[in-house]
């Protein structure tokens, strides 16, 4: 059984159920608009490559396949933190330490900002999805620590969202202090970035991997 979850410009997303088996999430780059299939191949080919490093994490999808243009991944129970508004302690405490295990397999999100690629699961705890922006960085230098040092104080953006009055003060400096990277970014590329994602492209500020129903 399937059910088409996205379309867009980058192709198809839709939730597989086998028989018998766990279902999966399908991106299908070959239906993408022929300007762009490039960039969605390149885009799913990092998710393909970051979900390999991360195998076995458990707040991670599992990586099922990867050939031809087409990914296919685990699909986790949850649902988008926009929609389930996580107030419990718990839930960031454990987000912090899933983090810490994606930066020390060298691994960094890079697209934290979204909530959609933040879940609750039915037990309030986080899991992640959509990575098609990850980096894989084994010589962790400065851009390594500075995208993580980013990824860091995108959790903590939702966590001052949701749950303002446990920030620590070691939490408050580090949403003070936006990486160069971003500094940099602000100052020369996200207005571009912006008027393409959002006039043309036509996404939203909570748009994630497109395997929720939002």
């Amino acid at each position: 059984m399937s059910r088409l979850l996205k379309r867009d410009l980058f192709g198809t997303v839709t939730l597989v159920t086998p028989a018998g088996g766990p279902a999966e999430v399908r991106r299908d780059t070959r239906a993408a608009r022929w300007w762009l299939g490039w960039l969605a191949r390149h885009l799913a080919g990092r998710e393909a490559a970051a979900l390999r490093r991360l195998e076995g994490l458990a707040s991670v999808p599992r990586l099922v396949a990867s050939e031809g243009g087409v990914v296919v991944r685990e699909w986790i129970e949850g649902a988008p933190m926009q929609l389930a508004r996580p107030q419990h302690p718990l839930y960031f405490r454990e987000a912090l330490r899933l983090l810490r295990q994606l930066h020390s397999r060298d691994i960094v999100h890079n697209d934290l900002a979204k909530e959609p690629n933040w879940l609750v699961t039915p037990e309030g705890l986080p899991a992640l999805v959509d990575f098609q922006l990850a980096v894989h960085a084994p010589r962790r230098g400065r851009l390594f620590r500075a995208l993580a040092h980013d990824d860091l104080r995108h959790l903590l953006k939702h966590k001052r969202s949701y749950l303002p009055g446990r920030l620590t003060t070691r939490e408050k400096r580090v949403l003070a202090t936006p990486s160069l990277v971003t500094r940099t970014w602000r100052a020369t590329g996200k207005r571009a970035y912006t008027f393409v994602t959002r006039r043309l492209l036509r996404w939203s500020d909570r748009e994630g991997a497109g395997d929720r129903s939002l």
